[in-house]
């Protein structure tokens, strides 16, 4: 109940969600004499939050502290010494990003953007660390593959050997797949894969659950040394998705921290 009651609650306080029923609740109450200020005060404030949501120059804003509060990995080339701490590692964990359902189509081709930037830089990490495993997580969705069976197959095509990859596929949240990494790794290091912008709050989590866990962010929204361009100062879909991601991760974060999880 309380997995379903964190869910709906932190609905209503994304930008989207936020914002239209803003708009909606001013839009009613603007027909009420006495409410009418009120209502035209909440309609604004909703078009001024979409505005700002709304935009590239603010939706990266918000994230990129996010991104880079740890470092990425490099490239790997021949010779050179891994990452401290990285040679350590006995597991390379994956945690879920989702996937649709298509008969007949590749799993690659099934994954999030998120999860397919999360798969292939587990699997560019497996590829130094011979003797480590895969630990892939994911919940079923009815009758069909768990997300975790699906990151597996994409793993596979992408070279990874069936008997290195460990599916969990009952955890619903990343709380949960900190406490089964816990169970499977019990204190031996690992090699934390998940996009930059969910690392903060993953690896608070995984701290809470006592796992060893060396951050390996993937799936950048925002980058440092881009050219600016024009449209970096516009509105676009995309700046409400990764503005959404922002919040929602702030929303989580305040969450564990208010449970000492942090």
């Amino acid at each position: 109940m309380l997995f379903w009651a964190k869910k709906f609650i932190a609905y209503w306080m994304l930008p989207l969600s936020f914002c239209v029923t803003a708009i909606f609740a001013g839009w009613w109450l603007v027909r009420t004499p006495k409410r009418a200020r009120l209502g035209r005060a909440l309609i604004l404030s909703g078009v001024i939050g979409l505005l700002l949501f709304g935009n590239s120059y603010v939706s990266k804003w918000l994230i990129r502290p996010l991104e880079y509060r740890y470092p990425t990995l490099p490239e790997f080339t021949a010779g050179t010494a891994l990452p401290p701490g990285l040679a350590e590692c006995r597991h390379v964990v994956v945690l879920g990003g989702g996937n649709g359902f298509s008969p007949g189509m590749a799993a690659t081709n099934l994954l999030s953007t998120s999860a397919l930037a999360r798969v292939i830089e587990a699997v560019r990490i497996l590829r130094v660390l011979p003797d480590a495993k895969l630990i892939v997580s994911g919940p079923r969705s009815g009758n069909r593959d768990s997300h975790a069976t699906v990151l597996g197959r994409a793993a596979q095509s992408l070279g990874i050997a069936p008997e290195r990859i460990v599916h969990i596929d009952h955890a619903r949240d990343t709380e949960d797949e900190s406490r089964a990494v816990r169970a499977l790794t019990g204190t031996g290091r690992v090699a934390l894969v998940t996009s930059a912008w969910h690392m903060p709050r993953s690896m608070a989590l995984f701290r809470s659950a006592g796992v060893s866990a060396l951050a390996c962010p993937a799936d950048y929204q925002t980058h440092l040394d881009n050219p600016f361009y024009f449209d970096d100062v516009l509105w676009e879909v995309g700046a409400l998705q990764r503005s959404t991601l922002a919040v929602r991760e702030r929303i989580g974060y305040l969450w564990i921290w208010l449970r000492g999880k942090s």
